[in-house]
């Protein structure tokens, strides 16, 4: 394993002045297919090209971000929509132009040695539509071309070799659990090389929760939502000892495990003790929808899952899975140094 620990944010980066320019500069954007394909070629093209390169711009500059950042805070999930389109038919004729691939992937092996540079750890996480396994051939189709889409992405910036190279990582969910942990490493299979080895399968609240996906741990690294768990088990809270985190941790094959971390939302919970682990029993026998608890929060508000993070520091790095992204993670890694201090984080990790 590594002998840092790490937090980070997902895809999108918010100014904390709010400056609309400085947003724009660091977050991608997207085109959709039904605009393009109201365009001639060229114009088509043009657009593309114009929405690539501000993407691959945009994620340089959130990995720069994080590069400056404090070591703890040396870990960044990267937007899905870097290249719009690249797997649908009216695109991939386009994503072959050689001006545009040459833009594409100097610009991707840039910014993987930048990452590397600072030890900046990178993952992905396809929407949950891309699922690896499915009743339905089409489904399975489409979602494994998904995934190798974010797999290119990989190898670009130079993460295609080896097992989860420097912590890199796709990461999905299960899918439907029809076809249980068989269907899953069925589906395994049907990926490339490098595409295995670079793939990571998390617990959801509905369909794999952490139970159900063990079973694989011998198959797939396993990434831990501590937010998911705690919605489909009905209110645990696995902490450090629990045996389970030790098959996840074998799972990653000598690799830093990641895990996500998140919470109920704020106006949900107005007035909770921010000192006390929400109670899943007492709040939906209070009239809470479980469906409602999922929904992410703004920010790290409660302390008491914020000190169980820092807990679990001492075998995984956190995703923080909040709505106000980068200013969630850096309120949370401020709470680790003011409450655990470095020298104790340092000594964790």
């Amino acid at each position: 394993m590594t002998t840092t620990a790490r937090l980070g944010f997902c895809c999108k980066y918010l100014p904390e002045d709010g400056a609309a320019d400085v947003a724009r500069q660091m977050n991608t954007m997207t085109v959709t297919m039904t605009y393009l394909a109201r365009l001639d070629a060229k114009a088509a093209y043009d657009k593309l090209l114009a929405v690539v390169s501000h993407n691959l711009e945009a994620v340089t500059r959130q990995i720069a971000h994080v590069s400056k950042r404090p070591k703890l805070e040396r870990l960044h999930r990267m937007s899905s929509d870097l290249l719009p389109g690249y797997t649908h038919t009216s695109c991939q004729q386009l994503y072959q132009d050689t001006d545009l691939r040459n833009l594409i992937e100097t610009k991707l092996a840039q910014a993987g040695e930048l990452a590397r540079k600072h030890d900046v750890r990178l993952s992905m996480h396809p929407g949950q539509f891309c699922v690896i396994a499915s009743a339905n051939p089409n489904a399975a189709a489409n979602g494994i071309a998904e995934f190798e889409y974010h797999v290119d992405v990989m190898r670009l910036m130079g993460y295609g070799n080896g097992w989860h190279p420097h912590g890199a990582h796709i990461n999905i969910h299960g899918g439907a659990k029809a076809l249980g942990a068989e269907g899953i490493r069925g589906g395994l299979m049907n990926l490339s090389e490098t595409a295995r080895n670079l793939i990571t399968i998390e617990n959801d609240e509905v369909s794999f929760g952490l139970d159900d996906l063990l079973p694989l741990v011998d198959d797939v690294p396993l990434v831990l939502d501590l937010h998911h768990h705690w919605i489909k088990s009905g209110g645990e809270y696995i902490e450090p000892e629990d045996p389970r985190v030790g098959l996840i941790i074998r799972s990653w094959r000598g690799v830093q495990p990641l895990s996500h971390v998140s919470v109920s939302r704020e106006a949900l919970l107005p007035a909770y003790d921010i000192h006390a682990l929400p109670d899943f029993r007492a709040l939906t026998e209070a009239g809470i929808k479980p469906r409602d608890l999922r929904a992410h929060s703004d920010l790290m508000w409660n302390m008491a899952v914020n000190d169980l993070v820092a807990r679990h520091l001492t075998w995984s790095d956190f995703e923080v899975e909040a709505k106000m992204k980068n200013i969630a993670s850096e309120g949370l890694a401020l709470h680790m140094q003011k409450t655990f201090g470095e020298q104790r984080l340092a000594a964790s990790s």
